[in-house]
């Protein structure tokens, strides 16, 4: 194992002014990601500054149709928030398919989206949802955020806060996990306001998620499963691997997208 220097932050400010100081540091809070890089080698930070302890990334609020959600937050909590639950609960449902308990009581919502794997489930909520993503910076519409496989619009030393959204009249979550990782091998959230619709995809794009213009047309005009009736998703750009084809993802696509409708619709 290499070396690497553990620092335990107990605020924003101090974690930044620890990443700052290192080589080549890295955020950890629950490092369900960073982690497996490290004993694969794909990541070798020389300083790990943990967030775990900082307090105010840790909170939940809802104001209204405001829901605020510290980077810090757990899945296991978001799953369990009754506030959440309250105004959307197709983002609790979704931290609850979030691999195993183990994995939901460490990973946190603001590592996943700073790590935006192709697989993982919030990019599509967030997207779908319109959010935007507050750091120690600046605000970033989710729409801007994600920029690619693993990549976003953070910069170097650039910390998630908080994750801020206004929750829909409906909104749904489908996904089909791969059996071992529960990774997402194809998941779409939909969330509606109006006659408007977002339908954003998880676990099938080439390029990671984004949004289903397909989804949104027959959803805007009937919004219900059977309006997805032999819709074709195009299979061009999107994902071939060892667990699924591009063309079999297509079909995911439509059939996860039934799922989150009915779920939206109660």
């Amino acid at each position: 194992m290499y070396d690497v220097t553990y620092h335990r932050a107990g605020s924003v400010k101090e974690a930044l002014s620890l990443l700052e100081g290192a080589e080549e540091g890295k955020f950890i809070a629950g490092g369900q990601t960073l982690i497996p890089a490290m004993k694969t080698r794909l990541a070798a930070p020389s300083d790990l500054v943990d967030l775990r302890h900082v307090a105010d990334l840790r909170s939940v609020s809802v104001a209204s149709k405001t829901v605020t959600i510290g980077a810090g937050v757990t899945h296991s909590e978001v799953a369990a928030s009754s506030e959440i639950r309250g105004v959307c609960p197709a983002l609790s449902h979704l931290a609850s398919l979030i691999g195993d308990p183990q994995v939901r009581h460490m990973g946190t919502i603001g590592g996943s989206l700073a790590n935006n794997d192709p697989a993982a489930d919030y990019p599509a909520a967030m997207l779908a949802l319109a959010a935007t993503i507050i750091t120690n910076k600046r605000e970033i519409a989710a729409e801007k955020f994600f920029t690619g496989l693993f990549e976003t619009a953070l910069d170097d030393n650039e910390m998630i806060t908080t994750i801020r959204f206004e929750a829909p009249e409906k909104a749904g979550y489908g996904k089909f996990p791969n059996p071992a990782s529960r990774y997402a091998m194809t998941g779409v959230f939909i969330a509606r306001e109006g006659e408007a619709v977002r339908a954003a995809v998880t676990g099938a794009g080439d390029d990671g998620v984004f949004l289903c213009s397909e989804l949104e047309a027959a959803l805007s005009a009937d919004f219900s499963a059977n309006a997805l009736d032999g819709l074709a998703i195009p299979a061009e750009n999107l994902m071939t691997d060892i667990h699924a084809s591009a063309d079999y993802r297509a079909s995911l696509i439509v059939a996860m997208a039934k799922r989150a409708v009915t779920m939206a619709n109660g």
